[in-house]
């Protein structure tokens, strides 16, 4: 891990401690336990190899590099705007910090109407974390490679099944292509350099024959183009995480529409 992303971790730890002093695990298990049964679970991985566009797009305010790019950004508009022009479904960040996120935009989503699968986007490195996802409507949790030892990655993957949440598994490079041996529902191939912020989508294109083909795939960050995703299609990827390209526009789920509509030309 790089100085940005150890201190994105750290500052985690810290934010984990005070949730669980406001709400110990034993109390938030015991409320999600009781949601399992009342509140069904929405495949996010079904939904991209059934997609015809395969966009996951993402409500996503703030980020480390560029500070605010919609800071007026509402989580009932944007995200249920997303869905009403064709997105396969939803990433939603939760970091404050950093992101200017919030676990509160995915219940304000869900409470919009959104019924489409949502990734819960975040640094997760604790079990906590997973049942926080669960607890606010989130249908998938994005697990680092980079940020998880092997081992945890498998727990955590383990738990989100078990807590009927599927799991996208991000790697960055080849150094990470043994954690595809733990078979997670999704595979992501972040294109930006979570340390230096430094984006190529050639990052996608270089993994995607060492990944098997038949796992579900999904390429994050940097994809501005139509035709970067019609290349990224043929070369195996199913998904697409697109957040910035759309957010930093004055209506963003226009931009999608507009987007997909030229993904069909």
């Amino acid at each position: 891990m790089t100085d940005i992303l150890e201190e994105i971790v750290a500052h985690k730890r810290i934010e984990l401690s005070d949730f669980q002093r406001e709400m110990p695990l034993r109390k938030l298990s015991a409320v999600v336990e009781h949601e399992l049964d009342e509140v069904e679970s929405v495949s996010m991985k079904k939904a991209l190899l059934e997609s015809e566009s395969g966009i996951i797009a993402e409500f996503k305010r703030k980020s480390p590099s560029k500070g605010w790019i919609k800071e007026e950004g509402r989580a009932d508009v944007i995200p249920f705007s997303y869905q009403q022009n064709g997105a396969a479904a939803l990433s939603i960040l939760t970091d404050t910090a950093y992101f200017g996120g919030s676990d509160e935009f995915i219940r304000t989503a869900r409470q919009s109407g959104v019924t489409l699968p949502i990734l819960y986007k975040n640094f997760v490195v604790d079990d906590y974390q997973l049942f926080q996802a669960r607890h606010c409507g989130a249908s998938a949790v994005l697990l680092i490679a980079s940020v998880l030892p092997k081992d945890a990655c498998r727990r955590l993957l383990s738990l989100a099944h078990d807590l009927k949440m599927e799991a996208l598994l991000e790697i960055h490079d080849e150094q990470e292509l043994d954690y595809v041996d733990l078979t997670p529902d999704m595979i992501g191939v972040n294109n930006r350099h979570l340390g230096t912020f430094h984006t190529d989508v050639q990052s996608s294109f270089s993994l995607a024959q060492r990944l098997p083909s038949d796992l579900c795939k999904v390429s994050e960050s940097g994809i501005s183009h139509p035709e970067t995703v019609k290349s990224l299609r043929l070369a195996g990827f199913n998904g697409f995480l697109i957040g910035e390209n759309f957010m930093k526009t004055p209506d963003p789920g226009t931009a999608l529409a507009e987007f997909i509509k030229d993904l069909k030309l």
